[in-house]
């Protein structure tokens, strides 16, 4: 069994608020643990048990290439758990792979309900939720940022995540290259005391475009026809 484990949007936080209660007694039964950082991965396995250090950790990131070394204990019939940094796994993190994998070997797999910045800015972003695009990270390259952003899907709306030290420069680009109708919403530090949420025309971000800062948002645009 592989079981996906909701993770919080900041490792500061307590968890007990976002987590289900069946999340503790799942971790303290695994028989090891997959995630992005050995760190990340007994810090989050702190919170439920005591035994954290003796569980095994692999490693799944983007500089992972084989997973073998991740299925095999599957299928011995061990006990594991998958987690990302923040929010929930496989949603714009490593995993969909491993998944997709063992749906292949019929190993079980169970997914836990938990807090996705993604789902969350959505949801307060006021902007439609019928018909919406995941775009992941933005393309760094400033001319094909730029086309990506003239060829949106009008009438849809869509989101993006960015690095938080790149949080800034990438409003300003949505601001300055989005039409002036054009709805944008911005969530940042979401569920910590300091969340924010904006949503305005591009126009009026025109006139005051705020500083947020090295912080983690996300970004939400609904196309209008020219």
């Amino acid at each position: 069994m592989l079981y996906l484990l909701p993770n919080l949007l900041d490792e500061n936080l307590d968890h007990d608020p976002f987590l289900p209660p069946s999340v503790g007694k799942i971790v303290s039964s695994l028989d090891g643990m997959i995630a992005e950082s050995p760190r990340g991965a007994r810090r989050y396995m702190k919170r439920f048990t005591d035994k954290f250090r003796d569980i095994p950790v692999h490693l799944l990131n983007k500089h992972t290439k084989e997973i073998d070394s991740l299925i095999a204990p599957l299928q011995k019939g061990e006990t594991w758990g998958l987690i990302a940094d923040a929010g929930l796994p496989v949603l714009a993190d490593p995993g969909a792979r491993l998944i997709r994998r063992l749906h292949t070997l019929k190993v079980p797999i169970e997914t836990l309900p938990g807090p996705s910045s993604l789902v969350y800015a959505l949801q307060l972003s006021g902007l439609p939720a019928q018909n919406f695009t995941f775009h992941g990270y933005p393309p760094k390259d400033e001319k094909t940022l730029k086309e990506k952003l003239r060829t949106l899907p009008k009438d849809q709306t869509h989101l993006f995540i960015e690095a938080p030290y790149r949080t800034d420069k990438f409003l300003k680009n949505l601001i300055y290259n989005l039409q002036g109708e054009t709805d944008l919403s911005v969530s940042w530090n979401l569920t910590l005391p300091s969340q924010g949420v904006k949503t305005q025309k591009i126009a009026q971000w025109k006139k005051g475009i705020p500083l947020l800062g090295k912080v983690p948002a996300v970004f939400v645009v609904i196309g209008r026809k020219s």
